[in-house]
């Protein structure tokens, strides 16, 4: 059985560099294939108030589910508001991204229906100075 518990995970802390003060988070993907998982993902993020996840796509579907705080979602051409309890799905390469518009940490799981996710921002993402991102991969060698 593979587990992760998200209490305990180790978060790295990404940002845009146009956008230092507001376009970031802190992110890991526990649950994947190189952890070991055969058909699926799990994304675990945090975001500050007044911070967000930059838009983006993601090779997979992938269902959202909020574990505290309230959000600003953005999919495609949609809006909505979630918040606590709260799910979402999002199509395969729809751009998306997510903003903190409470007063509380926005904490975040994500279930993607494959095990390797590739995601592409408009620009890259820091501290790993890329932009199209195989989420989870271990570094290059």
């Amino acid at each position: 059985m593979l587990t992760a518990k998200t209490t305990e995970l180790d978060l790295t802390q990404v940002w845009l560099d146009s956008e230092p003060d507001s376009a970031r988070l802190r992110v890991t993907f526990p649950i994947n294939k190189w952890a070991g998982s055969s058909d699926s993902a799990v994304v675990y993020f945090e975001i500050e108030p007044g911070d967000r996840l930059a838009r983006h796509t993601d090779s997979a579907e992938e269902v959202l589910y909020v574990v505290s705080g309230e959000a600003e979602a953005e999919v495609g051409d949609e809006q909505g508001r979630l918040a606590a309890g709260d799910l979402a799905v999002i199509p395969a390469m729809v751009p998306h991204g997510l903003a903190n518009v409470g007063d509380q940490a926005v904490k975040v799981v994500g279930f993607f229906s494959e095990s390797e996710i590739t995601s592409t921002f408009d620009e890259p993402v820091q501290p790993i100075g890329a932009s199209v991102l195989n989420q989870g991969a271990p570094p290059p060698a």
